[in-house]
């Protein structure tokens, strides 16, 4: 009966994602298809990521990318709290946060909370006259966004993350949008990494206050990254990619201008390709790491590039920078705490408790330094001079007995200090 149960329960709940998929279906007919539905979901707020040209899906353990990296959450070893700040053009700012909390072994669940908007925009409402001097109302726009991430280790190889994001908009009009994300993670080997995202698997909807219901199509992204040990640097270098999507055609130009590039995969694999992006991270085990990228590999003009540190384990500060062709440039902070490693030392088995076993090792081995040979300066280690059979007023030459027995004429007052001791054998006595 227990089976029977198990096989009810199932069945009942493909049955509901089945009605579900169609309902979702049904209403996407009557709704209009555009480009970028939700696309504040779409911006990187991790400082380290956007330093690594925004390769978020391969990022691991920066938990403020969990809006397109689900499946990071199988591996979270403790709790973290995230924040970042990011300044755009014209007094526009986005401000995110995220907590991320494990649930045992091979498992986690993160919480994600963001606004992005501009504040104190000068309006005139229609039929007032011009105000005098800077007497101008103001108004605000945003996007209040708010996600729900869940990842699980599979099987030993595999990890799967699951994320459902909705969004408030307060513009002209206030609307309602809606995503969710499914990725997935294998390990191929050691440090080598693939990855794939179905990003709006139940399409990416926005219903407005007018009633207008607009969708996006699902796409499909890649990533991959690779992880290699430098003794000699005392560190660590990860190589992180992240494609463009794989279905739609997508700009591959950093401009405003009209573009047609942007060719499928199967139309043109060189120019999807070239919209990937990508970044290499030189993490040293002391806790400062560097970064390089690019946000477009279609030009050299989207350079990424940042720092970060750890300080005590316990609080991470990363720093980013993007450029861009025809607008300003683009700077962002986070800042990452754990209470957890505040006030504990890390697990044994995590790679914090490995960090920070490569760190003692090097400290002992740079106090452990070869002792220099001060035996013959050392008065105290010269051997002693001992008279046999020498008697007051006899002429008879002391000798000097060394410490394996072998036999040292004396020095006679007067003579030179010899540079060194000469040890004499037997057979060079008697000859």
């Amino acid at each position: 009966m227990t089976g029977a149960g198990n096989y009810f329960s199932f069945e009942r709940g493909g049955l509901f994602c089945l009605v579900l998929l169609f309902l979702l279906s049904s209403a996407s007919l009557g709704a209009d298809r555009v480009v970028g539905a939700n696309s504040s979901l779409e911006i990187n707020p991790g400082a380290r990521s956007a330093a690594l040209g925004s390769a978020t899906m391969a990022v691991d353990g920066d938990y403020l990318g969990l809006t397109v990296n689900p499946y990071q959450l199988a591996n979270v070893n403790y709790a973290w709290a995230s924040l970042s700040h990011t300044e755009y053009y014209e007094n526009t700012k986005f401000d995110f946060a995220s907590a991320v909390i494990p649930l045992g072994s091979g498992q986690g669940v993160g919480i994600s909370f963001a606004r992005f908007g501009a504040d104190d925009i000068p309006y005139i409402k229609d039929g007032e006259p011009l105000p005098e001097g800077f007497l101008y109302n103001t108004m605000s726009m945003s996007d209040w966004m708010f996600s729900i991430s869940y990842g699980r280790k599979l099987f030993e190889r595999f990890d799967l993350g699951v994320s459902f994001h909705c969004l408030y908009r307060d513009l002209d009009q206030s609307g309602f949008g809606f995503r969710s994300d499914v990725g997935i993670r294998y390990r191929v080997f050691d440090q080598l990494y693939v990855a794939g995202l179905l990003k709006g698997w139940t399409s990416s909807a926005t219903v407005w206050g007018s009633g207008e219901f607009e969708y996006a199509s699902p796409e499909v992204y890649l990533a991959a990254s690779y992880g290699i040990t430098i003794p000699y640097l005392y560190g660590k270098l990860g190589m992180y990619w992240q494609s463009a999507g794989l279905f739609h055609r997508e700009s591959r130009e950093m401009g405003f201008g009209d573009d047609d590039r942007g060719g499928r995969i199967w139309e043109s694999p060189l120019d999807w390709l070239s919209g990937g992006r990508g970044g290499v991270e030189l993490a040293f085990d002391f806790g400062l790491s560097l970064r390089v990228g690019l946000s477009s590999f279609t030009t050299f003009q989207s350079v990424t590039a940042g720092a970060g540190l750890v300080i005590a384990k316990f609080v991470k500060i990363d720093y980013g920078f993007e450029s861009h062709p025809v607008l300003s440039p683009v700077h962002r902070i986070s800042v990452s705490f754990s209470p957890y490693l505040f006030s504990k030392k890390p697990r044994p088995g995590t790679p914090e408790a490995a960090v920070t076993v490569r760190k003692s090792s090097l400290l002992m081995e740079e106090s452990e330094e070869p002792e220099e040979d001060t035996s013959a300066e050392n008065p105290a280690e010269i051997p002693e001079v001992v008279e046999e059979n020498a008697q007051p007023g006899s002429n008879e030459t002391p000798v000097e007995t060394a410490g394996d027995g072998g036999v040292l004429p004396a020095e006679k007052p007067g003579d030179a200090p010899a540079s060194g001791v000469v040890l004499e054998t037997e057979d060079e006595i008697l000859e």
